[in-house]
């Protein structure tokens, strides 16, 4: 089992993990290797995203050596009459938009050019060579720490919803009806789930688990209590609700805050 790391709230959470990373950064840098972080985007990680920011910032922690992998982006539906292509990258729910705004802009902002995170330094999945993303992966020596949020409704991680294979590398696939009313959430310019893409290309909970030396799942607010009872509980990994995938991780931690526990 893996115990829940009970913080006040999700600012709490966002200073640990900040800090975390950012000796990261530095050790990687100290050891002349890049510093490759996996990331989705979404809600659950902004406060993290804006300690980082601060943090880096404020102590000037040269970060060209720092690589974003990003979880998932949407794409467009496979039809018959042409290839499957990334969603616009300034269209409101792209992820690359996302990491952009609220990743790179976050640590790059205070620094000096020379110390910012290169552009090629934030990774995609592409949809039409997914495999070619574990490939990636590996070659750069794996992913130091996999953030991950869990989906409050059905516990999928990234775009892999339930019955998700724990073996799944990066592949384009069908999002789940639960994913795509999650996304309702996180994405509020939205207007109902018709506007929601129907697929994705995403990295696997193989991906995770296989080229992942460290993750950090975190799950804050009331309506995440479902995840924290879900993976505190269990004991191995339930297809049922992907964010157990964390049991088939290295150096697995879960961080909640206070209002995602049972305790009131």
């Amino acid at each position: 089992m893996i115990q829940p790391r009970v913080f006040e709230g999700p600012t709490q959470i966002g200073a640990a993990l900040a800090r975390r990373i950012t000796d990261g950064i530095r050790s990687s840098a100290a050891d002349g290797r890049p510093y490759v972080l996996g990331c989705p985007g979404g809600r659950t990680f902004r406060p993290v995203y804006s300690a980082l920011g601060r943090l880096i910032s404020n102590e000037q922690i040269p970060s060209s050596n720092v690589v974003i992998v990003m979880m998932d982006e949407y794409v467009t539906a496979p039809t018959d009459n042409g290839p499957i292509a990334t969603v616009d990258p300034e269209a409101h729910y792209s992820c690359v938009r996302f990491a952009r705004l609220e990743i790179l802009n976050a640590i790059n902002a205070g620094l000096t050019p020379d110390h910012r995170v290169p552009d090629d330094s934030l990774w995609v999945p592409d949809p039409d060579r997914p495999e070619a993303y574990d490939e990636a992966i590996a070659s750069a020596g794996g992913i130091d720490l996999f953030l991950l949020a869990s989906g409050f409704s059905d516990g999928h991680v990234a775009f892999c919803g339930p019955g998700s294979s724990a073996k799944a590398k990066t592949s384009v696939v069908e999002l789940a009806e639960s994913t795509r009313t999650d996304n309702l959430k996180t994405f509020p310019a939205f207007e109902s789930i018709s506007d929601v893409p129907t697929h994705g290309v995403t990295v696997g909970l193989g991906t995770i688990s296989n080229l992942s030396k460290s993750v950090v799942l975190v799950a804050h607010g009331e309506e995440k209590r479902e995840t924290v009872h879900r993976v505190s509980r269990s004991e191995s990994f339930d297809p049922a609700w992907p964010a157990t995938i964390v049991h088939r991780c290295a150096n697995a931690e879960f961080f909640v805050d206070q209002a995602a526990t049972d305790q009131d």
